[in-house]
C-alpha cells in the first residue's frame, strides 16, 4: 500500500509537496490498521483544484518514478528524461522523489535526487520492527549495501551516473528488492497524457489511453477457453463489473472479423477479432460493435481490466481526470469498489484527480487533497483535513463548503478583460 509520496522540482512542482494516505479518522472500515506502522492507511485519495493548478502532476510524479525504475538501464544512456520546474531556478536545481510503501506490513522508503545529467543520491530503506535498515544507498557512483546482501555487489558493474541502482538491483532477484519493486511496478496509470510521447514499450502498467480501442489483453477477459478454468472466473468477474454500471448489457462476444492485409507483394489474410456487446432489448439480445457504443460505455469497459488487476493484486490505480471519463454515478461506483472491504479485501488503492464536487459526498475529509498555484506559478498541495492549519470537522458537508470557496482550490475567474475585448465594457 502507498503510505506517502513527496516530489520537488518536477513539472509545475517546485517546493516539496506531499500526498499522504495515512488516515486521520481511523475508526471506520475504509481505514486499514497497520500495526507495524502505528497508523491506518486509506484506500482512496481524491485531488481537487482549478485547471492548470498541477493536479495531474501529482499523478505524473508517481508514474514517472515507476517508469524510471523500470527503464533507466535501457533508456537513460543519452540523458535522464526529467522535467524540472521551468521557471525561477528550477532548471538549475536537482529534483527529488520520496516514496513510502507498505509491503507485507513492512514500511519501505525510496529516496531519489537527480538532475538531467546524473543521479546524485539514491537509497532504499525498510523498517522491520519499526527500525530503519539500509538495503542500498548510493552517492554518485559510490554504492553501499546492507550486510548480508553481498550477492547484489555484481550490480556495481551496471551502475552509471545515468542509471538507477534500484533498476540494477532488481535484476538479481533479492527478496527485499523484489518486494518493493514489484509493488512499485504494479502501479497503473489511466487517463494521463504523454504530450505526444509514446509510453514505455512492453509495459502493461504504463499510462493507458482511455479513448482508443481496447487492448487485446482487455478483450481477452471475455473470451472462453475450455482448457483454462481460470478464464471462466475472469469472464464472470469482468461481466459482473460491466453490469454493475447498469448499461443494459447482457454479454460480450469476441467474433472473427477476417481482413485482407498486404504482405510484401502478396495479399494474405489473417484472423482478426472484433468486439461486440450484447444488449437486452424487447426483441431479444442485439449485438452492437464496440465502436458504436457511447463514450461512457467504452470508457467503463476499458476500466474493467485495470480495476480487476488492482483489486486482485492489492495494488495502486492512478486515474487522472476521473470526471472527464465517467458519469458521476459510475465514478461513485468505482470509488465504492475500493472503499468497501468486501470488494477490496487485498487493500488496493485508488488515487484520482477530478473537478466533480458531487464525488465529495462519497469521500471522507482525510481522502481529499487540494491543489492551487502560488504567485510564482508553482503547485501547492494541501490536505483538506488540515486546511489552513485548522482541522476540518468530520461532520462538514464537503461539497457545499468547497463550492462556497471555504477550502480555496477554485478557479479565480475575472471576466473583465474578456468583456473589454468583446467591446461590452469600456
Amino acid at each position: 500500500m502507498l503510505i506517502r509520496a513527496e516530489f520537488a522540482n518536477f513539472r509545475s512542482i517546485l517546493e516539496p509537496v506531499e500526498l499522504s494516505l495515512v488516515a486521520v479518522d481511523t475508526e471506520r472500515p475504509t481505514a486499514r490498521d497497520m500495526p507495524n506502522l502505528g497508523a491506518s492507511l486509506l484506500h482512496v485519495a481524491a485531488i481537487y483544484g482549478p485547471n492548470a493548478s498541477g493536479k495531474s502532476n501529482i499523478i505524473a510524479g508517481l508514474t514517472w518514478l515507476r517508469d524510471a525504475v523500470g527503464t533507466s538501464l535501457q533508456t537513460w544512456s543519452d540523458g535522464i528524461p526529467l522535467e524540472p520546474f521551468a521557471f525561477a531556478n528550477g532548471p538549475q536545481q536537482s529534483s527529488t522523489f520520496t516514496l513510502e510503501l507498505a509491503v507485507g506490513g513492512v514500511r519501505f522508503e525510496y529516496v531519489l535526487e537527480l538532475d538531467r545529467q546524473a543521479v546524485g543520491y539514491e537509497a532504499l530503506f525498510h523498517y522491520p520492527e519499526k527500525k530503519r535498515k539500509r538495503i542500498l544507498e548510493r552517492e554518485g557512483n559510490e554504492l553501499k549495501l546492507q550486510r548480508g546482501l553481498g550477492h547484489l555487489s555484481g550490480m556495481r558493474k551496471l551502475l552509471s551516473e545515468r542509471s538507477l541502482a534500484l533498476s540494477g538491483a532488481w535484476l538479481f532477484g533479492d527478496p527485499l528488492v523484489d518486494a518493493f519493486t514489484r509493488e512499485l511496478s504494479n502501479i497503473q496509470s489511466l487517463g494521463l497524457s504523454h504530450h505526444g510521447r509514446r509510453p514505455p514499450a512492453n509495459d502493461r502498467h504504463s499510462t493507458a489511453d482511455l479513448f482508443n480501442e481496447p487492448e487485446p489483453e482487455q478483450a481477452s477477459l471475455f473470451t472462453l477457453d475450455d482448457l483454462d478454468p481460470s478464464r471462466a472466473e475472469d469472464r464472470s468477474q469482468a461481466l459482473a463489473m460491466l453490469r454493475l454500471a447498469d448499461l443494459g448489457i447482457a454479454d460480450v462476444m469476441v467474433v472473427d472479423d477476417p481482413e485482407a492485409i498486404p504482405k510484401g507483394n502478396l495479399t494474405g489474410r489473417r484472423r482478426r477479432e472484433r468486439l461486440q456487446l450484447m444488449h437486452n432489448t424487447s426483441q431479444g439480445p442485439v449485438a452492437l460493435d464496440f465502436s458504436a457504443e457511447s463514450e461512457g460505455t467504452r470508457t467503463w469497459f476499458r476500466l474493467i481490466g485495470p480495476v480487476l488487476f488492482a483489486l486482485r493484486q492489492g495494488s495502486v490505480l492512478l486515474f487522472d481526470e476521473l470526471d472527464a471519463s465517467l458519469h458521476p454515478t459510475l465514478s461513485g461506483q468505482l470509488i465504492s469498489l475500493f472503499q468497501d472491504p468486501a470488494t477490496n479485501p487485498r487493500d488496493a488503492q485508488l488515487i484520482f484527480t477530478t473537478h466533480d464536487t458531487s464525488l465529495l459526498n462519497h469521500l471522507n475529509r482525510d481522502e481529499v487533497w487540494l491543489t492551487e498555484k502560488s504567485d510564482s506559478g508553482a503547485t501547492r498541495l494541501g490536505a483538506l483535513a488540515e486546511f489552513a492549519g485548522e482541522r476540518v470537522r468530520a461532520s462538514v458537508n464537503l461539497e457545499k463548503a468547497y463550492l462556497h470557496g471555504r477550502f480555496g482550490a477554485l478557479p479565480d475567474t475575472d471576466r473583465t478583460e474578456l468583456l473589454r475585448v468583446l467591446g461590452l465594457i469600456g
